[in-house]
């Protein structure tokens, strides 16, 4: 299987730090792979350096094309497109307004059928699409924040930290959706400190710790693997609860 998104030896730094080293990785079309960690692990940063955001020393390729010379708004023309931990939603601006600006790369024909794509996704959007965005819940901020990615019908999502801050009902409704966006052709790179939610829905998993990865192979073999049991999923490699 072709990759989507190839990374090569990729070093991140915030002025003299280093923040990520040398790490490598790989997303193939139709694919979920998910990147777990604890906090401060390196995770978000090695996301803003794919997307352009950082700078990013090493080798990024993104659908067979070298990232290097691409800026922002050409790596989203070319099917990439980030969901912030944050989302940074415009809150004075309606629900379909702040839709509206991850479709000013696309024609109008195709933004209809974004549109249409979007609130088939998430239809409490298109029962919101009047209602500011700062009024929307916890839940409906982080689907706005989805949508609007889709709105420029991208080939990979990087989605980071999804899930924070949200109800478990609410967290399960996301994933299901990220499950959703795969069976209709996206590809998903998540980024995600709920390891076990994670694990469950991805096909292969990244552990970083400390700016590098320290394992990685199918998630469901992840999953399993004592020291991640351990770390990441609160249980001993008996199966007990660690907690």
């Amino acid at each position: 299987m072709s990759a989507l998104l190839k990374v090569s030896d990729a070093h991140v730094a915030y002025g003299k730090v280093e923040a990520v080293r040398s790490v490598s990785l790989e997303v193939a079309g139709n694919e979920i792979v998910t990147i777990i960690g604890a906090n401060g692990a390196g995770k978000t940063t090695l996301l803003n350096a794919i997307m352009g955001i950082l700078p990013l020393k090493g080798f990024a390729a993104f659908a067979g094309a070298d990232m290097a010379a691409l800026d922002i708004e050409d790596r989203v023309a070319a099917g990439l497109s980030l969901v912030p931990e944050h989302r940074e939603l415009f809150g004075t601006m309606n629900v379909e307004d702040n839709l509206l600006l991850g479709a000013f790369r696309i024609p109008k024909a195709v933004a209809a059928r974004s549109f249409e794509r979007v609130y088939t996704l998430f239809p409490r959007l298109k029962e919101r699409r009047k209602q500011l965005a700062g009024t929307l819940s916890g839940g409906e901020q982080q689907m706005l924040a989805m949508g609007r990615a889709l709105m420029g019908a991208p080939k990979l999502l990087m989605l980071d930290e999804p899930s924070l801050g949200l109800a478990p009902i609410i967290v399960a409704d996301i994933f299901r959706t990220i499950g959703e966006l795969r069976a209709a052709g996206v590809s998903v790179l998540l980024v995600e400190q709920n390891a076990q939610a994670a694990l469950k829905i991805a096909d292969r998993a990244y552990v970083m710790e400390l700016g590098e990865f320290v394992l990685n192979g199918p998630a469901s073999d992840i999953a399993t693997n004592a020291r991640v049991a351990a770390s990441y999923l609160g249980f001993t490699h008996e199966g007990e609860s660690a907690i």
